[in-house]
């Protein structure tokens, strides 16, 4: 089965999105090691003119290769690891 990717779309890859993710994650405030996840998805939505969709794909992404933690409450993430704030997304 062949998947639509539609190009006009920036963040249609999984991969493209994470790597926007990551960007924004770099630069938002970080409280005693917590990130908070309405800054990171409302930047990615409106200054990045991502999806919903396209959010969650590339957040799912970084969980899944080890790059983030979602806490519990789900209103804030944190780097799995120090190595991870220097991940490439681009590179999985």
């Amino acid at each position: 089965m062949t998947k639509y990717v539609d190009d006009k779309r920036l963040y249609a890859r999984p991969e493209a999105a994470a790597a926007r993710l990551l960007e924004i994650a770099k630069a938002l405030r970080v409280d005693q090691g917590h990130m908070p996840v309405g800054e990171w998805n409302g930047t990615f939505l409106k200054g990045g003119a991502g999806t919903v969709a396209e959010y969650t794909a590339g957040r799912d992404h970084l969980i899944e290769s080890g790059v983030i933690k979602m806490h519990e409450c789900g209103s804030m993430f944190r780097w799995k690891n120090d190595d991870a704030a220097h991940f490439n997304a681009e590179d999985r």
